[in-house]
């Protein structure tokens, strides 16, 4: 069938076997299905009516488009709500470039596309792992291999929290802030590292972590990245695993060193303070040795010199007593003198021991008087030679001096 055909797009003409329409469908038909739909749609339909079938007036398309442009208008404008919630910040922008800065709780923005919004969270702590990833037993050698002070390499592997400070910063000055955190912390961590002995980094792995914490932080806000760093962690500290047996024995020599080195220092505290305490009793005795020596000597001065005034005074007599006194002490450390004088040929014995038991002192007993002991039994007398042997003794003496 042609296109100039009258019947086209009405339902008569050419039919398939089947009964079926073959041609292009009624326009008419159409429209009409369209108005009834539409009546529907706003409620203009009567009960028992047949919907009308002619187009429809401009000012009733009008209504009706006008209703439809005010829903979607509506719909419009309500998309430009959102909410922030606690520990959020809410960042305006107003086609693509920063407008302002929202709280928490419900906001308006202009819709898109004049205006849109990101939402940065303030509170949630944020991680970077420097050296591993997930794990310390995936290393990252590129990360974790650093050169100390002492020209040793170590291994070392930190966790960097933290948090947004400033959202505008942290939006529109980085690309990737995580990338800025993670190069910021092997910096710094590298520069702490550089300046430390390996026995410090491995021995002090926190400290040298806190160390390094004001350095990111300095370097982060040089970039305007607005992160704030709350706490860097060491995770491990070790040498390389080609040397870490030969490491291994360094760390039991220094393990032993410090064991005999704290046997030596208690063995010190154990033997300086007695040999401290002999020779302050050596120093002591030796005071008190010194001093009585001089006191003795002091007296045996002034008593020479009382002496020799005396001597002065009667020579004879002074003589005959000092004579009398040197006998009596030495006849008083011994018990048996044997005598020789001129002119005989008897020895006189002389039992000084039994003499002086004869004459003994008195006795104080426990009720305090005093008690003289029993004489001893009575000695054959003296031979008769005695006093003339003292006599001659005497005698002898004078003639020898």
């Amino acid at each position: 069938m042609s296109l100039n055909d009258p019947n086209w797009g009405r339902g008569g003409g050419n039919r398939g076997p089947g009964g079926g329409n073959q041609g292009p469908p009624d326009l008419d038909e159409l429209w009409r299905n369209f108005n009834r739909k539409l009546s529907d749609l706003f409620g203009s339909k009567r009960p028992g009516s047949e919907p009308p079938s002619r187009m429809p007036s401009g000012a009733q398309f009008g209504g009706g488009a006008g209703i439809v442009i005010a829903i979607i208008v509506a719909i419009w404008l309500a998309s430009g709500v959102y909410i922030v919630v606690e520990g959020q910040r809410g960042v305006v922008l107003t086609f693509g470039q920063y407008s302002s800065q929202t709280g928490s709780g419900l906001n308006w923005r202009a819709p898109w596309p004049f205006q849109s919004h990101e939402i940065v969270n303030l509170a949630q702590v944020r991680s970077v792992e420097v050296g591993y990833r997930n794990s310390v037993k995936t290393k990252v050698a590129k990360e974790s291999l650093m050169l100390t002070d002492d020209e040793n390499i170590v291994d070392v592997q930190i966790a960097v929290q933290y948090l947004v400070r400033d959202a505008k910063d942290y939006l529109f000055n980085n690309r990737r802030p995580e990338d800025s955190v993670l190069q910021a912390a092997e910096t710094a961590l590298r520069e702490v590292v550089g300046k430390s002995k390996m026995d410090a980094v491995l021995n002090q792995g926190q400290k040298i972590a806190d160390d390094a914490t004001p350095l990111m932080q300095a370097i982060l806000d040089g970039y305007k990245t607005g992160i704030q760093i709350s706490k860097v962690n060491m995770q491990n500290a070790q040498p390389p695993e080609q040397v870490q047996s030969a490491f291994d024995d360094v760390q039991k020599a220094g393990q032993d060193r410090e064991r005999q080195k704290n046997e030596g220092e208690a063995y010190f505290n154990d033997v300086v303070p007695k040999a401290r305490g002999v020779a302050q009793r050596l120093k002591l005795e030796a005071e008190g040795y010194r001093s009585r020596v001089i006191a003795t000597a002091e007296g045996d001065a002034t008593r020479f010199k009382q002496v020799l005034t005396e001597y002065a005074k009667a020579p004879a007599v002074t003589r005959e007593r000092i004579y009398i006194d040197t006998m009596q002490q030495v006849y008083t450390s011994t018990s048996k003198v044997m005598l020789d004088y001129k002119g005989g040929g008897n020895l006189l014995y002389l039992p000084l021991d039994k003499l002086m038991q004869q004459v003994a002192p008195p006795v104080i007993d426990q009720s305090g008087v005093a008690r003289q002991l029993p004489a001893t039994p009575e000695q054959p007398p003296a031979p008769e030679t005695a006093p003339r042997s003292r006599e001659a003794l005497r005698e002898r003496g004078r003639g020898e001096r």
